[in-house]
């Protein structure tokens, strides 16, 4: 069974974090994300192929969906957990709701075999959603390296 929390994210930017982050960059550590941005404040940007950020401007009475490292180790790599961040644009009050599909409880994490073959061999280890969120949290990384610490094939 997969946990589920939602989140009121509030921030207050002043006039000097204008062009500061107000979340650092990263990946989602859980399965997915349900993103209700705010409709008039802009500051999300996601990273596309070439490592540039790329705004994601808001768009009224929509939800954004993201990816994160549970999607990622589950298709064995074929599906992208995408790396964003959300910068101060101006001095206001930004407001934002998510709701977060974690990764199992009380199950390992694993590629289903279905994503995995001949071509496409295991690419991470198995492991406990708590435990990859522990090691994620004690060595304050943020972008997806806890995957890359569970590889298997190089």
């Amino acid at each position: 069974m997969l946990e589920q929390y939602m989140n009121i994210i509030k921030y207050s930017f002043n006039p000097q974090q204008v062009g500061s982050l107000g979340v650092p960059t990263h990946t989602d550590n859980g399965f997915l994300t349900i993103l209700q941005d705010d409709e008039y404040v802009g500051g999300l940007g996601m990273m596309n192929e070439n490592g540039e950020f790329v705004p994601v401007d808001p768009s009224p009475g929509t939800f954004l969906v993201n990816l994160g490292d549970i999607a990622k180790a589950w298709s064995n790599g074929r599906l992208c957990n995408v790396m964003h961040r959300v910068l101060c644009k101006e001095a206001t009050i930004r407001i934002s709701i998510a709701s977060f599909l974690l990764g199992p409880k009380d199950e390992v994490v694993e590629a289903a075999q279905e994503f995995v073959d001949s071509e496409h061999p295991r690419l991470y280890a198995p492991f406990n959603h708590d435990d990859y969120w522990k090691e994620r949290l004690s060595k304050n990384l943020r972008a997806g390296e806890v995957l890359e610490l569970l590889r298997v094939n190089i």
